[in-house]
C-alpha cells in the first residue's frame, strides 16, 4: 500500500511544477524554505491523515462528522469536491503527458519549429480524446478495487523511480551541468529574507506531497491495524520530495548544458530560437548566457511552457535524446496516472460513504470528471482559471482537517491515533502545536497572500468573476468557491444522515 501512496502523491507537480518555481526562487534559497515547510506542513498533516484513517477508517465526510459532529460533515464534503474539481482539469493533464509520450516514441517531437507540435494539439481534438482516455483508464483501474490499485502501482512506482533516475543520471554527465547543480543548490542566505520565497515554498509542498488533500486518508484506511502510522507518515512525503529533488537535477542540468550551445549557433543563426519566447528577444537584444538570464526568459515560461516545448527542444539537440525524451515523457505519464487514480478513488470512497454501490459510484465520478473537465480539454482559459480556484481551495482543505483534530483534542488524538502499541516512533507534544497554530496560521496567510497578489495584478478587475481576459482574479475564486460552500452547507444535515447511517451499518 505504501507503493500506491507513493504513486498517490508523485504526479506532475514534482516534475513539471517543482523546477520552474525552484528557478524562478533562486534554487538553494528555496530548497531550505520548502525543506522547513515539508515539517511545518506536509508531515504534519500527513501524520494527521494517517491517524485520522486509523480511527475512523474512512473518507473525509464521515471522518469530519465523527471528529467535530454532524453540523460538520459539509467540511469533509468541501475535501471531497475540491479532490474531484483537481481530477477534472488534472486528467486533461494526464492526457497530455500520455500524447507526448507516444510522440515521443514516434518521432513526432522536434520537427519544424519550437512549440509547432504543442501549438498544433491544443488547437486540434487531441486533447479531448486523450482526456476521455485517462478518465476511463482511471475508472478502470478503481473498478477493480484497492488490490488493483496496489497492483497497478507495484508495477508503474517503481518504473517511474527506474525511468527518473536513468534520465537523471544522464543529465548530470552533460557537458555543463554542474553549472546547473550549482544555481540549484547553492544558497544565497540574504535571500531568505524574501517573503515570496517561503510562500512559493509552502504553496509547492500543499501540491507536490498531498497533504490536505484527503488523499491519504483514503489510502490509509485500507493499512493493517499493525502498521507503523508515524513512519509511514515521515517516509511518504520524504520520498515524495526526493522524486521533486530528482526532477530538479534533471532539468536544471538539461537547460544548463543545452541551452548556452544552442545561443551559440542562434548567434549564427537567429531562427534557432524561433518561437521560444522571451529568450530569443534576450538574445535579440545582445544578452550573453548566464543564470539570470534562464530565470528570466525560460524558468519564467508557465509549466506548460517548460514542459512541453523547452524540453523536446532540449532534448531534441542532445545525444540520444530521442531516447531520453521518451523516458522524460513516459515518467511524467506515469506520475499523472497514478495521481489521478487517488483522486478518482477519494471521491469513490465519499459516494460509498453515502451508501452508492461502488460501481454506480465510480460510472458517476468518470462521468462527471469527463463532463466537467471538457471545457479545460478545450480551452487554456478554463484550464488555468479551475488551476488558479482549486489550488487556492486546497489550502483551506488542509485548513479543515486541522480545525476538526484540533476541536476533538490534538493531544487525545495523538495518544490514540499515532503513539499507538505498533507505532516505533513517538510523536511530542511539538506536533499538537503544529497542528494548533501553526498550520492554520500558514493556511490563512497563503490564502491572502496569494489574493492578495491576484489584485496586485490587476486591481481594476479584481472582483470579476467571468473576466476571460483574467482568469487569475479573486471575484472568481470568492465566486465558484463561495458556491460550493453554500451548497454544501444547504446539503449538510443529510451528507451528515449518510455518515451517521454509515457508521450505523458498520
Amino acid at each position: 500500500m505504501m507503493l500506491a501512496m507513493l504513486g498517490m502523491a508523485v504526479g506532475t507537480g514534482n516534475i513539471w511544477r517543482f523546477p520552474r518555481i525552484a528557478a524562478k526562487n533562486g534554487g538553494g534559497e528555496f530548497l531550505v524554505a520548502w525543506l522547513a515547510f515539508l515539517l511545518l506542513w506536509s508531515v504534519p498533516l500527513i501524520l494527521l491523515e494517517f491517524g485520522l484513517a486509523r480511527k475512523t477508517r474512512s473518507g473525509p465526510v464521515r471522518a469530519m462528522v465523527r471528529l467535530m459532529g454532524p453540523k460538520w460533515a459539509w467540511t469533509g464534503a468541501f475535501v471531497v469536491w475540491v479532490a474531484a474539481a483537481i481530477a477534472c482539469y488534472y486528467s486533461v493533464v494526464a492526457g497530455w503527458t500520455a500524447r507526448y509520450a507516444v510522440a515521443a516514441v514516434a518521432g513526432e517531437l522536434g520537427g519544424g519549429s519550437p512549440g509547432s507540435f504543442w501549438a498544433a494539439f491544443t488547437n486540434s481534438g487531441w486533447p479531448l480524446l486523450c482526456h476521455a482516455g485517462m478518465i476511463a483508464a482511471t475508472a478502470a483501474v478503481v473498478a477493480k478495487g484497492v488490490t488493483a490499485i496496489e497492483r497497478v502501482a507495484r508495477v508503474l512506482v517503481p518504473t517511474l523511480l527506474v525511468l527518473v533516475v536513468i534520465v537523471v543520471a544522464r543529465a548530470v554527465t552533460l557537458p555543463g551541468s554542474q553549472a546547473g547543480l550549482a544555481y540549484l543548490f547553492g544558497i544565497d542566505w540574504s535571500g531568505l529574507t524574501n517573503a515570496r520565497i517561503w510562500i512559493e515554498a509552502l504553496t509547492q509542498n500543499a501540491w507536490d506531497t498531498g497533504a490536505g488533500w484527503g488523499l491519504v486518508l483514503c489510502y490509509a484506511a485500507w493499512q493493517r491495524d499493525r502498521e507503523d502510522t508515524a513512519l509511514n507518515a515521515f517516509v511518504l512525503p520524504a520520498g515524495n520530495n526526493l522524486i521533486s529533488l530528482l526532477a530538479g537535477i534533471m532539468v536544471f542540468c538539461t537547460v544548463f548544458s543545452v541551452v548556452p550551445p544552442l545561443l551559440d549557433r542562434a548567434a549564427d543563426d537567429p531562427a534557432q530560437l524561433d518561437g521560444l519566447g522571451s529568450l530569443s528577444q534576450a538574445v535579440s537584444d545582445g544578452e550573453a548566457f548566464s543564470a539570470d538570464l534562464m530565470q528570466r526568459t525560460v524558468f519564467s515560461e508557465s509549466n506548460t511552457g517548460i514542459t512541453f516545448i523547452w524540453m523536446p527542444e532540449l532534448f531534441r539537440t542532445m545525444p540520444y535524446g530521442r531516447f531520453f525524451m521518451t523516458l522524460f515523457f513516459a515518467a511524467l505519464a506515469m506520475a499523472a496516472f497514478t495521481s489521478l487514480v487517488s483522486m478518482v478513488e477519494v471521491v469513490t470512497r465519499a459516494l460509498e460513504d453515502a451508501g452508492f454501490a461502488r460501481r454506480k459510484a465510480i460510472r458517476a465520478v468518470a462521468l462527471g470528471a469527463f463532463l466537467l473537465g471538457i471545457p479545460s480539454a478545450l480551452s487554456m482559459g478554463v484550464f488555468d482559471n479551475q488551476d488558479w480556484v482549486w489550488g487556492v481551495a486546497l489550502i483551506l482543505s488542509g485548513l479543515f482537517f486541522a480545525l476538526a483534530v484540533g476541536r476533538y483534542g490534538t493531544r487525545k488524538f495523538r495518544e490514540e491515533t499515532l503513539n499507538h502499541e505498533h507505532s516505533d516512533i513517538r510523536i511530542g507534544s511539538w506536533w499538537d502545536f503544529v497542528i494548533r497554530a501553526v498550520v492554520p496560521f500558514e493556511a490563512v496567510v497563503l490564502t491572502v497572500w496569494l489574493l492578495f497578489q491576484s489584485w496586485r495584478d490587476n486591481p481594476d478587475g479584481w472582483l470579476t468573476p467571468f473576466d476571460a481576459a483574467n482568469v487569475f482574479n479573486v471575484g472568481t475564486v470568492l465566486f465558484q468557491v463561495g458556491v460550493v460552500v453554500v451548497a454544501l452547507l444547504l446539503c449538510n444535515r443529510r451528507l451528515a444522515a449518510s455518515a451517521r447511517a454509515a457508521d450505523g451499518a458498520a
